[in-house]
């Protein structure tokens, strides 16, 4: 008997009793649907007097060996489907079901650059977009050595040896595990628990690397380090570089000059109102001090700080502003350089000294400017990490409005944390 067969057996249920009393015969018999008319209805005779002739004893002798026969055949049928019911069970208890991840349709480009998506399986296809080396796409369907692939606006075909399809753990590599943070102030927590001591906090709007997750928990990298959120106060996802399509490179490489533009000539006129200031500061030295002395006045106190405008018109100029305010304390939602500022705070309020506008966020001034590699950056260059950001000011060195308890200080290596985003202004 095939498997086929096997599947498609009927199961069938018997019960019969048979009950001998001298000269007496009692059977009763049900067999489920399906059966068919395999056997007919149970017979039953009844004795209704002890005294019978020969005749109807022989009759019921008769009927006895029918049915137990009748009996045989269905016993007999039954057999070979029992069988066949507990092997098919057997069949199905065998199979292993595939568990599907969701990394199986995920490929990885690994390329020297980028690799081309085109309109169609060939190298005569039209040229739609890009996909840079560890960027990310999903595989729709395969067309001889070509995956038909989608990745942000980009739908099209790329050679399959160029990607790595369904690897895990090189998934997990180069993607980037974030938590968003939807409501207005989210409480890090030291341990996984509403009653642990509070870490630090983080307005809303803000995207944390996520270390680690468990029990509706999820554990998140932050300036004052590695604490714990409750899963209802962030959205979680898993962030990838994906391809950039023709009409997106240009419109970057646009933007890109635009801005490159925009912060020459913020610059420019940061460099003559620097230069102003100079000028009006040394006349009004001069007048205050020509026939004057200072005389004590017998109680001593410490002099008020003094901070140098700002002079120049490039990064090495924002990071030499920048340094001044060192040791200034940090104030969370904070924006003055010298009475408190935050990270963003500051960040935002340095480079509105050179005529730049920046948002008030450390997720947001990852979009700002353009980027470059963290192996390339210059003095002046937002340094951006998860939930945090500061001021590259050359040496691997950052400056940066760090915690209540520390405020405005330097930090070195610029990679104590993992370095999200480098964007340049100047």
């Amino acid at each position: 008997m095939n498997r086929n067969s096997i599947r498609r057996a009927t199961t069938c249920c018997l019960t019969a009793a048979v009950v001998l009393a001298n000269s007496s015969f009692i059977s009763h018999a049900a067999i489920s649907a399906g059966a068919g008319s395999l056997i007919s209805a149970a017979q039953e005779n009844q004795i209704e007097d002890k005294k019978v002739d020969d005749k109807k004893t022989d009759d019921k002798k008769q009927n006895n060996s029918s049915t137990a026969g009748i009996t045989q055949i269905f016993v007999n049928s039954l057999a070979p489907k029992q069988e066949a019911i507990d092997t098919s069970i057997e069949v199905v208890q065998n199979e292993v079901p595939v568990v599907k991840t969701e990394y199986d349709d995920i490929a990885i480009a690994q390329v020297e650059n980028y690799v081309n998506v085109r309109s169609i399986p060939g190298e005569e296809g039209e040229v739609l977009g890009k996909l840079y080396n560890n960027s990310a796409c999903t595989v729709l369907g395969v067309e001889g050595e070509w995956y038909k692939v989608h990745s942000g606006n980009v739908e099209g075909y790329i050679k399959s040896e160029f990607l790595v399809l369904g690897d895990a753990e090189l998934a997990k590599s180069v993607g980037h595990r974030v938590a968003d943070v939807t409501t207005e102030t989210l409480n890090v927590r030291a341990d996984a628990s509403t009653e642990a001591e509070l870490l630090g906090q983080v307005p809303e709007g803000e995207e944390l690397s996520i270390v680690e997750e468990k029990d509706g928990w999820v554990k998140v990298a932050i300036e004052e380090g590695d604490g714990w959120v409750s899963k209802d106060f962030v959205d979680c996802s898993t962030h990838y570089v994906v391809a950039e399509s023709k009409e997106e490179e240009e419109a970057r490489l646009k933007k890109e000059e635009e801005e490159r533009r925009a912060a020459e000539e913020a610059a420019r006129r940061a460099a003559e109102e620097a230069a102003r200031r100079s000028s009006e500061s040394k006349s009004s030295s001069s007048s205050s001090n020509s026939g004057s002395s200072s005389q004590s006045s017998g109680g001593s106190s410490e002099p008020a700080r003094s901070y140098a405008p700002p002079s120049g018109g490039n990064g090495q100029a924002v990071a030499n502003y920048a340094c001044q305010f060192v040791g200034n304390p940090y104030v969370w939602g904070g924006t003055s350089l010298t009475n408190g500022a935050d990270c963003s705070g500051f960040v935002m309020s340095v480079y509105a000294a050179f005529g730049v506008g920046l948002p008030h966020s450390s997720s947001a001034l990852q979009g700002v400017g353009y980027g470059v590699s963290a192996d390339a950056m210059q003095p002046g260059d937002i340094v951006c990490y998860s939930g945090h950001v500061g001021i590259y000011v050359g040496n691997n060195t950052i400056v940066h409005a760090s915690t209540e308890a520390t405020g405005i200080k330097y930090t070195s290596p610029a990679n104590y944390r993992t370095i999200v985003a480098v964007r340049r202004i100047f």
